[in-house]
């Protein structure tokens, strides 16, 4: 052990800061110090009738107390742990009510921070003011002591004694406070850590983020990917047909105008949610339902891709959310067939009863069809498991077949 790493404790930047938080317990234990030397006085008073003295004690000890089981002051313990003893607590549970054993736990820490930084503080208004003393007295300075004043055993007529007893004072206590500091460090995870109750509701949270994060990043795929290969589609072709077919070139470029035009309308949707701020509105979502499905399959269409679309059942009257999350099926079920397939795509859509049916059925390209799945797929996927529903998608024979069935709730319309 080299004297750099014996001294090292006493120079650390989080000592330091451990000093303050611990000095901050001992400013909030004053005010208790002085409510138990009020007490003292007032039981010591043979004129105040014990009775009188026993019950304002008693009234003062709960109020005394009250402060210290506050939900509010477990939040200010937690802010004080993280910033000064560079301890990662989470914060607390917005809305969350704490059971009683976590605010037995915090209870138990602002007690001992409290005492502890009482202790410190104490120390500080004493032990070092006695160590300044006999320093100072050896550099010849006037304290106003004498050579006959002495503390206990320590006697300032004695240089050498007088000296080292305070460098000791002044070492002793860096020492006590780095000590105490790592032990509340250690400590606070034990006392001030969430309970069960807070740990679920923070994943709670944490899933409620990624489904939000995820559902963003379905909403921009199906959208705009679908419109950049209906663009695409539609630009190849006006490129072919420019010379000879000016008037399909024409309605291309429409089409590829309208189409930017609502992918321009989801992506600004998107970026509105991704920078939404406290306070402000959601931006409102573009609300495209299966009742738009005739729009898009002409929209596919106009794209040169041949879609016959089969509609049965009672489509305008299913629940909003599960009208949108079809569309998106068929929308995304569209933009793998143009690019993957080739020849027709068949897209049938029903509500026979309780259910919303959607089947695509394409040929495949090179025999194969979307390679590895695809976030397309996957996006899919997400969307029928969110409703409870079911998904079947791959090849059968020289065709790519994708299923959905979504269960519709009872009672329930557009």
């Amino acid at each position: 052990m080299t004297v750099r790493g014996v001294l090292a404790p006493l120079v650390r930047g989080s000592t330091w800061r451990r000093g303050v938080f611990l000095l901050l317990g001992g400013v909030l234990a004053l005010p208790y110090a002085l409510l138990a030397a009020a007490f003292v006085q007032l039981l010591g008073n043979e004129r105040v009738p014990r009775p009188l003295g026993f019950g304002l004690l008693l009234v003062g000890m709960m109020i005394a107390a009250v402060p210290v089981f506050l939900a509010g002051s477990r939040a200010l313990e937690i802010a004080a742990a993280r910033a000064l003893l560079a301890v990662d607590l989470p914060e607390p549970a917005v809305g969350h009510r704490i059971d009683r054993e976590t605010r037995l736990r915090a209870a138990l820490w602002i007690a001992l921070h409290l005492v502890s930084g009482g202790l410190v503080l104490f120390a500080a208004l004493s032990a070092f003011p006695i160590a300044l003393v006999f320093l100072a007295a050896q550099l010849g300075l006037d304290t106003g002591a004498t050579t006959d004043d002495g503390f206990g055993p320590l006697i300032i007529d004695n240089p050498v004694g007088a000296t080292l007893a305070g460098v000791a004072i002044l070492v002793g206590l860096g020492y006590a406070v780095a000590g105490l500091g790592a032990l509340a460090a250690s400590m606070a995870p034990v006392l001030l850590g969430p309970s069960q109750g807070e740990r679920i509701a923070a994943l709670e949270a944490r899933a409620a983020r990624l489904a939000q994060r995820n559902q963003l990043a379905r909403e921009l795929h199906d959208s705009v990917g679908h419109a950049l290969t209906v663009a695409t589609l539609q630009a190849g072709a006006a490129r072919e047909l420019l010379d000879v077919d000016p008037e399909f070139t024409r309605g291309a470029l429409r089409a590829i105008e309208e189409t930017s035009r609502h992918a321009m309308d989801d992506l600004d949707h998107v970026l509105g949610l991704l920078r939404e701020t406290a306070g402000e509105p959601a931006p409102i979502a573009p609300q495209r339902t299966l009742g738009q499905l005739d729009r898009l399959v002409a929209d596919t269409r106009a794209a040169g891709l041949e879609v016959d679309a089969q509609v049965s059942g009672a489509v305008g009257e299913l629940p909003a959310a599960v009208s949108r999350e079809g569309y998106r099926i068929v929308q995304e079920g569209l933009t793998n067939a143009a690019r993957h397939g080739r020849g027709r795509v068949t897209v049938r859509v029903d509500v026979p009863g309780e259910a919303l049916e959607i089947e695509l059925v394409n040929g495949l390209r090179g025999g194969t069809g979307p390679r590895g799945g695809g976030r397309g797929l996957d996006g899919m996927r997400e969307r029928v498991l969110l409703l409870g529903g079911r998904l079947d998608a791959g090849p059968a024979g020289d065709r790519w077949r994708v299923r959905a069935s979504l269960p519709v709730p009872r009672g329930e319309s557009g």
